[in-house]
């Protein structure tokens, strides 16, 4: 697989509008993105341009809730189509089963592929001392995200996000066959605003994530195609 199609690219903005802008901006990306904001805003108006493209989707909506409706939203979100669909480990082994047979239940209502779900392990905005000072979470930052996403893959999930600071850990313990999913990846010239545990593209590639999820230094650059091509560039070798 070509390194343009292992990095996702986020469209995170609050319009139908900038989305299809963005679009139009990188025809060469084939992996997209969709989290809450945009999809509160558009609903699956933005999936079916996207499908229109050939455009694979990560829609990334992190499902938390008690195992009935999380197992609800999974088994809608599965008719859509798409590729990627995220929930939050810490909703716990119910509801992570859940989901699980959702999603295979909902595809096959839609006549879809199955799409792969993706257990949210530690949000990259958070650092360890947010972990043990605010959330009152006892296991040290690694640790922690490892358990989550070996609970995952006992629940049968074939996959989880987590920092690139944590990939090379868990593709360790979780396996060559474990998709890992890594947002919070900067470019050694980009600016790291809110995320708190990153890795250049090279090093969270060569870490062991199968794909990233790389916005700002792409989607607010003066040139947003030739941002995405350096980065592809420098991804090399890994």
């Amino acid at each position: 697989m070509k390194i343009a199609d292992r990095i996702i690219v986020p469209l995170d903005v609050p319009t139908d509008e900038e989305a299809i802008a963005l679009l139009d901006q990188l025809p060469q990306v084939t992996f997209w993105k969709v989290g809450l904001e945009l999809f509160v805003a558009s609903g699956p108006r933005i999936l079916q341009e996207l499908k229109s493209r050939q455009k694979r989707i990560f829609l990334d909506l992190k499902f938390h809730d008690i195992p009935n409706t999380v197992a609800g939203a999974c088994r809608s979100a599965a008719r859509y189509g798409v590729d990627l669909i995220t929930v939050h480990a810490t909703a716990g082994k119910d509801a992570l089963k859940a989901a699980q047979a959702a999603v295979e239940a909902g595809a096959a209502e839609a006549d879809q592929s199955v799409p792969q779900l993706l257990a949210i392990t530690v949000l990259t905005s958070l650092s360890a001392r947010s972990l043990a000072f605010e959330l009152k979470i006892p296991l040290e930052l690694p640790e922690y995200a490892l358990h989550m996403a070996l609970m995952a893959e006992e629940c049968g999930f074939p996959g989880a996000v987590c920092s690139p600071q944590e990939v090379s850990h868990l593709r360790q313990a979780c396996g060559d066959r474990f998709l890992l999913v890594c947002p919070g990846v900067r470019p050694i010239w980009a600016i790291a605003a809110d995320q708190r545990r990153t890795l250049t593209p090279r090093e969270a590639f060569e870490a062991g994530a199968n794909y990233l999820v790389i916005g700002r230094p792409i989607t607010t650059a003066a040139d947003p195609s030739a941002a995405f091509q350096q980065i592809c560039e420098e991804s090399f070798p890994f």
